[in-house]
């Protein structure tokens, strides 16, 4: 995109006339504070304690602390490029450029000297939180009443805004958005948080991964019992808003891995197009409707759903770094929405079914780090950004991921074979193709991963894959076959 400001009046008034920008949320798509409050949140949440008594000293005396605690390079915050290009071609045509910023010394002159365009830069100090009236008077001070133009995002930036020259607004939040459109001011980049942008933060298509919870009412043929049926919906809904509330979670600890990631950058977190207090609203929001659905449902329900997301936060903060910790864990989660299904109708679970769910899931979750690894470089010493994983180890969780798939199909043969399932079933020797089926779509997945043809996420895979849904599919047909022999 080309951003122009200048307009018909003579490029040596524009010349005369400094350029001041606003950092946060302007010429970073994201905010400083914010992310490094994540960030130092995510390495130590007991700093949680200090951060409280910094909030009391005052905002100027958060900032610095934190910064001071972070350090950050300044090479890795996601910067506006429309508005970098911008300041380029207003520097090359001899224009002053200001950086006027709320963010510390050891931000804003990490960014001034990454960059290379400013001629002056306005920070916070220890006692002066530089925003709204505060960076009005400071930059009136230094260039007169409308003696400069800005950039800025955000309701602190309106003071700034009516002390200016001209005015321009960078993705506003609402109230800089009526002021701009009140005021006629340019919007140089439009940026709204809509329904679909929030859909897509909390992954709605990852809540395909909750259909386990009806596999207790499938096998226990209660597809027709409404009060059971109602109970797994419920249950459903109030796992999907938990898992959506640690998506987001997760997404906030790992911002700047997914940045350097080829699809993970265009998350809405992770691309600026959602900011991060937006994000903690929305994930509470999500965690109170999670808990409010499971209130009806019989009290184990909710007990494992406390335990989902324990675990799950867990992983997000310290196990997913933690080398094959990360895909037992997954396996983990997975089994729990089986037993989250078997909790919300109050019925017991097999075995049997639990073993098939953890060998399952674990040969599916080792596809996920296999892909992962595949993508590093085949040096031994390269190791997996965030991960406790080499490149070395590459084929060892082949052969380990592999190995759970034939677990799967083996102990799905013995759970076929078993009593319980003698008496459940009126013809169960037609469940015994299931056996080779699950054991061709899990190695078919493997050979997929091999070749470098299969999505990072092997769930998502199953569900997009039709091959995947017509063995799904006819599996159900011989579980129901089974179930009411018509013959």
């Amino acid at each position: 995109m080309d951003i122009r400001v200048e307009d018909n009046r003579a490029h040596s008034d524009q010349q005369d006339v400094p350029l001041c920008v606003d950092l946060d949320g302007t010429l970073l798509k994201t905010d400083s504070l914010w992310e490094s409050l994540i960030g130092l949140l995510m390495r130590n949440p007991l700093q949680i304690f200090a951060i409280i008594a910094w909030v009391l000293r005052g905002k100027a005396a958060l900032k610095i602390e934190v910064a001071a605690r972070t350090n950050r390079d300044p090479a890795t915050w996601p910067y506006r490029q429309e508005i970098v290009d911008l300041l380029k071609r207003e520097k090359r045509n001899g224009r002053r450029i200001v950086l006027a910023t709320g963010a510390p010394e050891t931000v804003a002159q990490g960014v001034a000297r990454q960059l290379g365009l400013f001629d002056e830069v306005f920070h916070t100090t220890d006692d002066t939180n530089l925003t709204a009236s505060r960076k009005e008077r400071a930059l009136v001070e230094r260039f007169g009443e409308a003696g400069f133009d800005y950039i800025g995002d955000s309701r602190d930036d309106i003071a700034v805004f009516e002390a200016a020259r001209r005015a321009f607004v960078v993705a506003p939040d609402r109230a800089a958005g009526r002021w701009a459109a009140s005021h006629g001011a340019e919007v140089l980049v439009e940026q709204a948080v809509n329904a679909r942008l929030l859909l897509k933060a909390m992954r709605v298509h990852q809540w395909l991964k909750n259909s386990l919870i009806a596999v207790p009412l499938v096998l226990h043929h209660e597809l027709l019992n409404l009060d059971l049926l109602a109970n797994v919906v419920l249950a459903f809904f109030s796992f999907s808003f938990a898992a959506s509330f640690v998506y987001i979670l997760n997404d906030l600890s790992d911002l700047e891995n997914d940045r350097l990631h080829h699809r993970k950058k265009e998350r809405p977190l992770a691309s600026g197009r959602l900011s991060i207090p937006s994000g903690i609203r929305l994930a509470c929001v999500l965690l109170v409707a999670s808990l409010v659905l499971a209130l009806p449902l019989p009290p184990i329900f909710l007990g494992v759903l406390f335990v989902y997301i324990a675990a799950t936060t867990a992983y997000s903060y310290i196990l997913k770094r933690k080398l094959l910790v990360d895909v037992f864990t997954l396996a983990g989660l997975f089994t729990l929405r089986i037993i989250a299904g078997g909790a919300a109708i109050a019925s017991d679970l097999s075995f049997w079914l639990l073993a098939f769910s953890i060998f399952f899931f674990l040969s599916l979750a080792l596809v996920k780090r296999y892909v992962e690894l595949s993508e590093l470089s085949s040096e031994e010493g390269s190791k997996k950004l965030g991960r406790g994983y080499y490149a070395i180890d590459f084929e060892m969780i082949g052969q380990a991921g592999i190995s759970s798939a034939f677990g799967a199909a083996l102990v799905l043969a013995l759970y076929v074979n078993s009593e319980e399932v003698q008496q459940m079933y009126a013809m169960p020797l037609l469940l015994w193709p299931l056996c080779p089926m699950i054991a061709y779509m899990l190695l078919r997945i493997w050979m997929l991963a091999r070749r470098g043809e299969m999505h990072d996420d092997p769930v998502v895979f199953i569900i997009s894959d039709w091959r995947s849904q017509l063995v799904t599919a006819v599996g159900a047909i011989l579980v129901l076959a089974a179930a009411v022999n018509p013959l």
